[in-house]
């Protein structure tokens, strides 16, 4: 007990170390007296407290609540957070390749990766496994599950399954391989000569991948225009948002610059190889999921006039973290600079060195939004992400559609859909009929849908503010007879809602039976942004004019 606690006190020391003395420590007293309290605090509650207490449970609790009022980006990662951390930052990890989801009792296979190890041992989605390596499986969570089937490539895994379709039970003996969680999952031609990649995070070497899409596709040569599709993109290493950018700009080219609080911390990313294509023109695609090195992409190529950008205002994550070991295999993840793309601007939306009195952020205020240029002088802004030069309507998925995916509903439903309707469907042409939606109301009649609407949210707030002002007396038979019109009902929101829930239905189906390749395929044919970038790059008058003269919006 002692060897742990002393371990663990050093490792709260070597953290408040970290923290306070790579941001060089203003007053050497305060530094020196608040970690002597702090190593007080950790021995005392250690030794003290009526109930014994883990000293590694202490240390993250501690850790949490020193990072906890500086922004949602700093953290403390332990050995097992930092095996999670090296996946996500790699794009790999040894395991068998498949995506789980939680069934009843079981855990079920969602989605084997297309030629993944699961796919070529005759796994699929709605596959349940009862046990692993012996151990049986019932009542395990998805994390515990996904544990078992990780581990080092090469090494076997033995899985027994009931298979979705038959009933059967199968044993499987599964090889591990180094699974690539794949950042580019489809490129091709979207007309006959405009080019389209779908890049979904910036894991190590995505560049390459992104390199062997535009090379693929420049062979035919007839590529006269490229759709970068980074919606949804949460963004990941800056190193490889250069060398994307690469290919498109000319070597030597300053792209993103990165300033901290001392000059070690501070940097200037250069393009620094002979780029693939400086001429060709490119729309990127952005909303508010493209954030940090997808907003670099797009932003760098909105400030060098290089291409157009149709979408949403982006997501607004212009701060860069570094990792600092702290000791027996434990990190600390810290903000350590802001980033600013090349006409100078940063894009952070959310200012987390003034909160208020009750500890809240804020946006930055549309007084302190400052205007900037591209290179051809076309006028850009700061303080919220990158908006679009071509702005569109984000669509909207409402509060029971989103709760119905997020209960399993969706996948329950398509598991009795496909047991009933096994024939493979083509991913283009498939539609869900109006009496397989009738089917899917009839099953949803006994399901639980706790929830309030939108809208009904916002009157509620109307009545809790009516009623202090006073107002409420005034009000409230026009307020009750709303609500009566607005009583959440499931049986009508299954038929306000049918086109978002048929689709995500439709996705579910295509998804298992033609991976997610084909799922992309079928949903940019009737993606109205996709359509949108092919019209601008069909017609290059108005693609230049946008690129030499269309401002942006500033909000």
């Amino acid at each position: 007990m002692f060897k742990r606690f002393k371990y663990a006190l050093l490792g709260a020391a070597l953290l408040a170390g970290c923290i306070l003395v790579t941001g060089a420590a203003k007053d050497d007293f305060a530094f020196g007296k608040n970690l002597e309290i702090l190593v007080n605090l950790f021995r005392d509650i250690s030794m003290y407290y009526v109930d014994e207490t883990d000293p590694d449970k202490l240390l993250e609790d501690a850790a949490t609540g020193m990072t906890s009022h500086l922004d949602p980006y700093t953290e403390y990662l332990s050995a097992k957070d930092m095996e999670d951390f090296a996946a996500i930052t790699s794009g790999k990890y040894g395991g068998i390749g498949a995506v789980i989801r939680k069934g009843d009792d079981y855990v079920l296979i969602a989605e084997p990766y297309e030629d993944s190890p699961a796919d070529k041992a005759g796994l699929q989605a709605g596959d349940k496994i009862l046990s692993i390596n012996g151990e049986d499986a019932k009542g395990l969570t998805t994390e515990a599950v996904s544990s078992k089937l990780k581990g080092d490539p090469g090494t076997d895994v033995k899985i027994k399954v009931e298979k979705f379709y038959t009933g059967k039970e199968e044993q499987l003996d599964i090889r591990r391989e180094r699974i690539s969680m794949q950042p580019v999952p489809y490129y091709g031609f979207i007309s006959d000569s405009i080019g389209y990649i779908k890049h979904t995070d910036f894991s190590e070497d995505c560049s390459k991948e992104m390199l062997y899409a535009l090379m693929e596709m420049k062979k035919s040569g007839k590529l006269k225009g490229l759709v970068l599709d980074y919606r949804n993109n949460g963004g990941g290493i800056m190193d490889e948002a250069v060398k994307i950018l690469s290919m498109f700009v000319p070597r030597g080219t300053e792209v993103v610059s990165m300033k901290g609080r001392t000059s070690e911390l501070s940097k200037v990313y250069e393009t620094e190889t002979s780029p693939v294509d400086v001429e060709l023109p490119i729309v990127v695609l952005v909303n508010s999921g493209s954030a940090s090195a997808a907003e670099i992409v797009a932003g760098a190529i909105q400030d060098l006039d290089r291409g157009v950008l149709v979408g949403q205002r982006t997501f607004g994550k212009g701060l860069v973290q570094t990792t600092k070991p702290v000791g027996y295999n434990s990190y600390l993840k810290v903000t350590t600079a802001k980033y600013y793309i090349p006409s100078g601007r940063c894009i952070q939306a959310v200012d987390y060195a003034h909160r208020a009195e009750d500890g809240s952020v804020r946006s930055v205020p549309d007084s302190l939004v400052k205007e900037f240029a591209t290179a051809g002088g076309r006028k850009v802004y700061d303080g919220g992400g990158v908006m679009p030069d071509v702005r569109m309507s984000a669509d909207y998925l409402s509060t029971f559609t989103v709760l119905t995916y997020a209960n399993g509903y969706i996948e329950e439903f398509v598991d009795t859909y496909l047991r009933a309707n096994p024939d493979v469907v083509d991913a283009q042409t498939f539609s869900l009929s109006d009496e397989a939606y009738e089917e899917f109301v009839r099953f949803m009649k006994d399901k639980d849908m706790e929830y309030k609407s939108e809208t009904l949210k916002t009157l509620n707030t109307l009545k809790e503010k009516s009623e202090q002002e006073l107002y409420y007396d005034k009000i409230k038979d026009a307020v009750a007879q709303i609500e009566t019109e607005l009583k959440d009902d499931k049986e009508r929101d299954l038929k306000l809602y049918k086109p978002q829930l048929t689709d995500l239905i439709e996705d579910d189906i295509i998804l298992r039976q033609h991976y997610r390749k084909g799922l992309i395929r079928r949903d940019i044919s009737d993606d109205k942004e996709v359509k949108e970038a092919i019209r601008i790059l069909s017609d290059p008058t108005e693609y230049n004019r946008i690129v030499t003269s269309q401002d942006t919006e500033r909000k």
